[in-house]
Formats: C-alpha cells, structure tokens, sequence
C-alpha cells in the first residue's frame, strides 16, 4: 500500500490534476491519444507523485517501493481499446496493482508534446541546444506559434557530427540500443531539429526546415535510407524511445509544483514529486555483430 501520508494538509488528486491540466491542457492532445486520469479516486490526497515514461510493472514497483499516491507517465496505458482489464492481462494487472495499492495514474501525452516549454523543448536542452526553439510542426490551433510537435535550435557552436552524436549520448539516460547516426560523421551540424518519440513522420519537415541534423528516435530502415540519400538531407540521430522522452520528466514535474502553488498556495501545494530512474526502453540487452 501506498504510505499513509494522506492527510487535510495534501490537496486532493482533483487538484492535482486540475494544476496538471492547467500546464498540459488534454484538449491539446491529438485525436487519436488517450490522456487524463486513468485509475484513481479524485477525493484521495495526494502526498507524493512518481514521474515516469512507461506505465509497466517496474515503474508501478518503484511507487509501491517510494508510497507514491500518484503516477504521471507519458505513455498512455490504455491507448488502445480493450475489453477486459482482468488480473491475468497485462493492463489488467497494472490496474489492479495500482487500485490495490492505492495509487492513481495520469496519463499527459501528445498534450505535453505540444506544449512550449514541452516534450521536445526537454529534449533540445538535453542534448545542447541553446537559445530560442522554435516547432519543427507548429500546432495550427496556437496564435502565439509557440505550440508544435518537435522543436528547431542551434549549438552554441558548430561541431562535427560524430561529436555531437557524442553529446546526445551523454546528454541521455544510458540504454542497451544506445545512440545511432547515419550521415557523414565529419560533416559540420550548427542547426537541429528534435522530436522526442517516433519521428517517422517528421522527416520531410526535418528536411524542410534546413537543419543540420535531425534527432528522433523508432526511424525504421527503409524511410531513413532513403532520406539520407537525398542531397543536402539533415544528418539522422536515432535515439531510444524512453531515453529521448525521459528528460522531460523533471519538466513536468517542476511545472506541477509550480501550478499547484498558484492554484492552492503555498500550504496547499505540500506533493513531493520524483522522477523515475527506472530505465523502462523495450530492449534491455545489445549484442555487437560479429
């Protein structure tokens, strides 16, 4: 069971998701995407909030371990239809682990992708962007053209992208798969642009935008070897899926508390939050070829 930290002191999980959404609206989340509370009773107070990618049985483990009330993934749990949620499903046991142990879940998506400053932003800053970002794919909704899918900066100075495939390595939570480039590793990269998450589609953006270099990550083999054999295409970064999503974890987390403290002041805003170091990316093991 969750700690019994619970008290009048803690504001209610309908607080806290309400200072969440003021953050990270669920009406900007795409169509298709499923964000918002997921499991948990609205009454319940909130004393301690787990940040993570992943909703799976290691993230859920690490909740119980800490009593945390509450987990904030990215990935939706439920993004697709189900219709049973028994124990010996997958789904089914993550939802009844979290009822059981009195843990609610939330789930903020494509809603924190588009946000400014949001999933990709996270990113840029993670692997030495500086200065302004601008979207790869601004949202058309927004007036302000701050919203958008992906996000395109600059280093602050130019390097070769061998280096820089370097400092996207070591600007991200270590991995099994690690880092792949493909282009001409001594070619100079100055301008980037970045999605956190399957960047497939964003490559004719990538391309338009006249970057440097595009880091993504989930690029399947036949759209990036075509794209690298266009003249003047942006060199590709491939990053793990968990590893280019997690630095916005901290992001999220920062943005809570500060929401929370203008919706309930100070003394409402008593939520310890933590981001998980759990590493949640599929593959767990590399082996080198031969």
């Amino acid at each position: 069971m969750a700690v019994s930290t619970q008290t009048e002191q803690h504001p209610a999980l309908a607080d806290v998701v309400a200072a969440f959404e003021d953050v990270y609206p669920t009406s900007w989340a795409a169509s298709w995407d499923r964000v918002g509370l997921v499991v948990g009773d609205p009454a319940d107070r909130i004393a301690r909030v787990l940040f993570a990618v992943d909703p799976v049985e290691a993230v859920v483990d690490e909740a119980v371990t800490w009593g945390a009330d509450l987990i904030v993934t990215h990935h939706p749990l439920m993004l697709r239809g189900v219709h049973s949620v028994a124990a010996d499903t997958p789904k089914g046991r993550i939802v009844h682990r979290l009822i059981r142990a009195g843990i609610a879940l939330y789930t903020a998506h494509t809603n924190a992708d588009t946000a400014a400053p949001g999933v990709s932003d996270a990113l840029a800053r993670a692997v030495g962007l500086t200065g302004p970002l601008r979207p790869l794919e601004p949202d058309t909704t927004d007036p302000d053209g701050r919203r958008g899918i992906g996000r395109v900066g600059a280093l602050d100075a130019p390097m070769t992208l061998r280096d820089f495939a370097a400092r996207v390595a070591a600007g991200l939570p270590a991995t099994a798969p690690g880092v792949r480039a493909a282009g001409d590793l001594d070619r100079l990269v100055t301008t980037v642009a970045v999605s956190g998450g399957a960047g497939d589609s964003l490559l004719d953006a990538a391309r338009a935008a006249g970057v440097d270099a595009f880091v993504t990550s989930d690029l399947r083999h036949h759209p990036a070897s075509e794209f690298t054999e266009r003249p003047g295409a942006p060199a590709l970064i491939d990053t793990p899926h968990f590893a280019g999503e997690w630095p916005w974890l901290a992001d999220g987390a920062a943005a809570l508390a500060d929401s929370l403290v203008r919706r309930l002041g100070p003394d409402g805003a008593n939520v310890e939050a933590r981001v998980s170091t759990t590493v949640t990316d599929a593959w767990s093991q590399a082996f080198p070829s031969a």
